[in-house]
């Protein structure tokens, strides 16, 4: 699937009414996060939950990183293989993704908003330079 797929009307009016129904009934793991994430709460990032991309309904979604993040319930234990196809597809539209059980988001919520935090971090330029090698001109070429 690329970006410029197009779907029916009827197919974009189902992934709606889904994606509606997802918000008013979100798993615990689902609220915990949600209430970590909205009103720019994070580092002033905006998210959407059950944000619809093509014909995947992501259940986070930061458009100013173009980063997804999925909980993982009980139901991803039996669909590994559609998760595995859907983000290749993801990645492949350019879009960052992080996973995480709701075992971890419940249990460790601080390690979680760490790893979303780091995710949605610019490089820092000072870093970035440091770590580049210096290269030292031919002796021959100087006057």
């Amino acid at each position: 699937m690329n970006r410029n797929t197009k779907i029916s009307r009827q197919t974009w009016e189902r992934l709606i009414e889904c994606a509606r129904e997802m918000c008013k009934e979100p798993t615990h793991a689902e609220s915990l996060l949600w209430n970590e994430l909205r009103k720019e709460r994070l580092a002033g990032f905006k998210f959407r939950r059950q944000h619809i991309i093509q014909t995947f309904i992501v259940d986070f979604y930061c458009p100013a990183a173009k980063l997804v993040i999925e909980i993982d319930g009980a139901i991803h234990e039996t669909q590994l293989g559609y998760d595995q196809v859907r983000e290749t597809d993801l990645r492949t539209m350019g879009y960052q993704i992080l996973r995480f059980t709701n075992e971890k988001l419940i249990n460790n919520m601080a390690s979680v908003i760490g790893e979303i935090r780091q995710t949605l971090s610019p490089p820092n330029p000072t870093t970035a330079t440091n770590n580049i090698p210096k290269l030292n001109p031919p002796h021959d070429s100087w006057p």
